[in-house]
């Protein structure tokens, strides 16, 4: 009966480091996650915004430097909107190009495609981490 109990309480602390391994696996994976997605959050914003100005005189398109800006975030700062050189601007001022735009949108498209089949893999290496390596 005594090694019984030893052996449960043995395998509690071994359930417990596993645990915690996990959980700071998940928070690594998380917390870098959360800023990559805020970070595609902001420009999907900052496009829509464009989008829906475009025939607002006067408007400049606004942006984000996305490899900067994420560099920043992962040093926990907010993303800086900038408004990008060399546009052609229409007689009304404004300097919307919806091509451009349409191309922002399919490119952040794509970053949160990649970003959800990193998380799902990496999701799926935890699982079978706690489901003892799947064996």
């Amino acid at each position: 009966m005594l090694s019984r109990l030893t052996s449960i309480r043995h395998g509690a602390k071994l359930g417990t480091a596993r645990a915690l391994l996990i959980g700071k696996m998940l928070d690594g994976l998380t917390g870098n996650l959360e800023r990559y997605l805020d970070l595609l959050s902001a420009r999907q914003q900052t496009v829509g915004s464009n989008i829906a100005n475009a025939d607002t005189p006067g408007y400049k398109t606004q942006d984000i430097d996305f490899q900067f800006e994420f560099m920043s975030l992962a040093k926990g700062e907010h993303p800086q909107i900038i408004q990008p050189e060399g546009l052609v601007e229409k007689p009304d001022g404004n300097n919307v190009n919806l091509d451009r735009e349409a191309r922002l949108l399919s490119e952040n498209q794509m970053r949160f495609n990649l970003a959800s089949v990193l998380v799902k893999g990496q999701l799926k290496t935890v699982q079978e981490a706690i489901q003892g390596g799947g064996a």
